[in-house]
This record gives structure tokens, sequence and C-alpha cells, in this order.
């Protein structure tokens, strides 16, 4: 049984570890108004951007001029995996769940024959898919210095996906990221950005309505199609940033709550344990009392 001095100790520590993990809940739940507004306001521009495609993808169709990007190499058998994490840790299951959905899409392919490359962005994910895929990890895209992601880091990673991609180290290129719901919820998302998949078909009050465009469709996508690519990672990594400080605070909340649970546990112990010193203490001197 552990004595006094030692059950005082753990009391204090659990006190410490408790005025950080709360400190951290703070910090997250500042951090994720921020985020959360950031990823709300990149959805819009990204679903027009998205209409405006659909309807020059409509036009251009299987046309032999279109885009390479949007046309692709005609093979299917190098597959890409884009893998976003982050490079702080304390935000619950937030890596692990990304990474554990790009490790089964991996096994996935492999089973059905094709050859699979990692391209991974933040630090957290590269211990776990280098473990598994050791000789696979194509490249990685430092975010280390970043504090906050911005359209610049989204642009240099597009620019050399598209570098990759014509240089021809893969057919299809596809995005894994973590989607914003709530504090409590963020969803592993899977997307495919190269070769850019044909975007859902324009909104309805764009239906019916003769667009001519100048230059023709084909110069147009070809112009437009970097910005489209950069725009889908940008979005998806603000969807990850703010879907990582909402696993960060409720990891922290939740942590938060077990080391007052925990204080509560070892106070009881600690309390019982010096009664019965006392209470010892005490027999023995009424008994060195009788025995004069």
């Amino acid at each position: 049984m552990a004595s006094l001095k030692e059950l005082k100790g753990r009391i204090n520590s659990v006190k410490s570890t408790q005025k950080i993990t709360k400190a951290k809940q703070m910090v997250a739940a500042a951090k994720l108004r921020k985020a959360q507004a950031a990823a709300e306001a990149a959805r819009p521009f990204a679903q027009r951007l998205a209409a405006v495609m659909a309807s020059l993808a409509s036009k251009v169709g299987g046309s032999d001029n279109a885009p390479r990007l949007l046309a692709g190499t005609g093979a299917d058998q190098r597959h890409l995996l884009v893998v976003a994490n982050s490079d702080k840790g304390l935000a619950g299951a937030f890596n692990s769940n990304i990474v554990r959905a790009a490790l089964t899409k991996a096994n996935e392919l492999k089973a059905q024959g094709k050859q699979v490359d990692f391209y991974l962005i933040g630090r957290k994910g590269r211990a776990p898919i280098r473990r598994a895929w050791p000789d696979n990890v194509s490249r990685m895209f430092d975010t280390t210095d970043v504090r906050e992601p911005g359209y610049g880091e989204a642009e240099g990673i597009a620019d050399e996906l598209v570098e990759m991609y014509e240089a021809g180290k893969f057919d299809v290129a596809h995005l894994f990221f973590s989607r914003f719901q709530s504090a409590l919820a963020q969803i592993p998302t899977t997307q495919q950005i190269i070769p850019v998949p044909p975007p859902e078909a324009a909104a309805e009050d764009n239906s019916g309505a003769v667009v001519e465009y100048e230059p023709d469709e084909e110069a147009i996508l070809a112009e437009l199609l970097p910005r489209y690519l950069k725009t889908q990672i940008f979005g998806a990594l603000l969807e990850n940033s703010a879907s990582e400080q909402g696993a960060s605070m409720t990891a922290m909340d939740n942590a938060t709550r077990n080391a007052g649970d925990l204080i509560n546990k070892l106070t009881i112990q600690y309390n019982r344990s010096r009664q019965a010193a006392i209470t010892t203490e005490l027999i023995e001197i009424i008994a060195g009392a009788e025995a004069l």
C-alpha cells in the first residue's frame, strides 16, 4: 500500500497535469473559432468554382484537346496517396483516423495489383505509414514552421503534385484529410484530386443558360484546373486545421475531467490512509498508557 507521502506526490502530480490539459483546452477553444470560421468561409468559394468547372467540363466532354489534368493519362496503375496530418499531438484520434483511412485505401489498391506511393503533409502521419510502407514514401511536405495553413502552402503542394504528374510519377492522386463537422465530430475524407474528377452538374439557376466562352473552353480549363486543384487542397488544409482544434479541445476536456476524477479517488485514499495511521497511533498510545 502506498505511503501518505507517495499519495500526496501523486495528487500534486495529477493536479499539475490537470492545469496543463485545462490550459490546452482553452487554447484549442480559442483557435477553433478562428479555424472554423476560415473553413466555413472557404466552402462557398469552392462550391462556386466547382459549378463553373462543371459547366466547362460538360462542354469539353471527351474532346482530344482536353487538358491532361482533366483527361488523365489513360492509365490507372500508379496511385499517389496524399495524406494531410498535423505537426502536433494531443488531438485524440484526429491523426490516427486519417492515417487509418489512407492505409486501408493503400491495402485495397495493393490487393488490386496497383502501385502505391505516399505524399505526406505534416509530421504525425510519417511514423505509422513508414512502418507499414517503408519503401513507398516518395515525398514529404514540411509544415513545421507553419502556424496557420495558408494558400501559399496549398500552392506549393499543388505545384509539386502537378510536377510529379507531368513527369509520369503517378496516374491517380487521392487526398486524405478530416472534414470538420463539429467539435465532437470530424469525418475522415478521401477525395480524388488528379485527374480532376468531373464536378457535379452546375447549379439549377444556371441550367438552360446559354454561355459563350472567350477564349475556348479548353484554354480556360488549362488555366482554371491548376487553380481548382490549389483550391481543393487549400480547403482540405483549412478543414484539417478546424478538425484538429476541435479534436484537441474535446480530448483535453476529457483529460481534464479524468484528472479530476483521479484526484478525487486519490484524495479519498489519502484521507483513509491518514485516518488509519491516526487510529493506529491512538491505539498505541492508549495501549501504552494502560500498560503503565
